[in-house]
């Protein structure tokens, strides 16, 4: 990409690295509102709008687009919020490089339009503005609940309120939001945005109920008896992926489950103000190359930590981590160690990891993924040194509520099988996110929503249930 074709594209305003490396604050601040109408006027306005059906949410990018370009925002956030809920988050955490704008015509022989950034930028404008974003039908006598307050279970919310129906989320955790408060950091996600987004659907009419776990506080059966017409499951998987290699007890060594439940929700770098400490020692390790790996690199980074890297067991070009993402742990000093896998940790006379035994790797034939499988180099061991270890190697199946209900069909890694709409086998449930998918993105949960909301509404409404 030469420096003729990146002055085509508007680049968004950075937080100083000085300033980033030492503080939760967000990183990508955005477009100015004239960098938005240069950008805005990229776009081609296709009649056959290919960035649209790259999108899982359905966005009517051109249409919200245009209105940008005659400044009408507030037409522009009531276009997103026809099918999109969320509109604050997915500006900054979708994976638009691999969606909408890789659908976008112009990136066949330039650089596609910044369509995330504008749609923050409007949705910013929004929420500060406090417009209204989407009317809502008269209530009619529907009442449905949503089990999980993620990015799924929020756009059923959102989507279903829209049409009249109450709806009732329910949230095991202490705040609503799921992946969005406790996966992914301030300086990508401000908390705030999450809040303010979730208050938009509250002043809406949706009741969120926290500290509330389905299975545990209430059955199944139970909210059918209470009344609900259907029920959506969006509990994500929230189990962690544990490496089994010699070493993984000792001290030190974490999921990045809990460690960024500890640092994002619960904010222990901020201790002892909040009482969850963790001990980040001078040298981190993190094994994976996905957002959460870098995720949690990047957490280690503004604790302080003399050095941090990534182990990954592909290349860099194979991590499925945002682009824009490793560009900034990079910029942050993150080192990442590609075509490694770990073998062992070892520890000191205190249990507590030391440093950890890696293999290099050779990629191989390509797999159902469409990248090459990494296999070990026989004799290529090597050592680094890590007194704290993050495992960020994925996610599976959380059962404390799918065990509750037996009748609930699974497929063998615990995961609900749902259809084409997103119905479960169970009759009058719905389920959508990372407990049908594994690791869905924040888009593709969304997506999973809409497709369930727009189920239920047909099935409710056409069955007179």
């Amino acid at each position: 990409m030469g420096n003729e074709e990146k002055s085509l594209r508007e680049m968004p305003q950075l937080l100083p690295i000085e300033e980033r490396i030492s503080t939760f604050k967000e990183v990508n601040l955005g477009f100015t509102e004239e960098q938005v109408k240069k950008e805005a006027s990229r776009c081609l306005q296709c009649p056959k709008a290919y960035c649209m059906a790259g999108c899982p949410a359905n966005v009517k990018i051109p249409k919200f687009i245009n209105a940008i370009r005659q400044g009408n925002y507030k037409r522009a956030i009531e276009i997103i919020c026809e099918t999109n809920s969320l509109p604050a988050v997915t500006g900054r955490v979708c994976q638009v490089e691999m969606q909408c704008e890789k659908a976008c015509i112009l990136g066949r022989k330039g650089i596609p339009v910044s369509i995330g950034l504008l749609e923050r930028f409007v949705a910013d404008i929004a929420l500060k503005r406090g417009w209204k974003r989407f009317a809502c039908d008269a209530f009619n006598g529907k009442r449905v609940a949503v089990v999980g307050s993620g990015p799924a279970g929020l756009t059923v919310a959102g989507d279903l309120i829209k049409l009249g129906y109450e709806v009732t989320v329910f949230e095991a955790l202490h705040k609503p939001g799921g992946v969005l408060v406790y996966g992914i950091p301030e300086f990508r996600l401000p908390k705030n945005v999450v809040e303010k987004e979730i208050k938009t659907l509250e002043d809406s009419g949706v009741k969120i109920c926290t500290n509330f776990c389905v299975g545990k506080s209430i059955t199944l059966k139970e909210i059918f008896e209470e009344g609900y017409d259907a029920v959506f499951l969006g509990i994500g998987a929230g189990a962690p992926v544990v490496l089994d290699v010699p070493g993984v007890n000792l001290g030190g060594i974490y999921t990045a489950n809990e460690f960024l439940v500890r640092t994002v929700l619960m904010k222990a770098y901020l201790f002892p103000k909040y009482d969850t400490p963790i001990d980040f020692g001078k040298k981190v390790i993190v094994i994976g190359g996905g957002n959460t790996a870098v995720d949690s690199a990047r957490v280690a980074v503004r604790m302080g930590v003399e050095e941090v890297k990534i182990a990954y067991r592909r290349s860099v070009e194979d991590m499925p981590a945002r682009r824009e993402e490793i560009l900034r742990a990079n910029e942050e000093g993150v080192k990442i160690l590609q075509l490694v896998n770990p073998v062992r940790f070892i520890g000191d006379e205190n249990n507590h990891v030391i440093k950890v035994e890696l293999v290099k790797n050779q990629l191989t034939y390509i797999d159902e993924t469409g990248r090459s499988v990494p296999v070990p180099i026989e004799g290529s061991n090597f050592y680094v040194e890590g007194d704290m270890v993050i495992l960020a190697i994925g996610q599976k199946a959380n059962r404390v509520f799918t065990q509750t209900v037996p009748q609930l069909k699974l497929d063998k890694e615990g995961y609900i099988i749902v259809d084409y709409e997103a119905k479960t086998s169970l009759e009058r449930v719905w389920a959508g996110g990372d407990i049908i998918r594994g690791s869905a993105t924040v888009i593709q949960a969304i997506g999973d929503g809409k497709r369930a909301a727009a189920s239920i509404n047909k099935t409710l409404m056409s069955n007179n249930i």
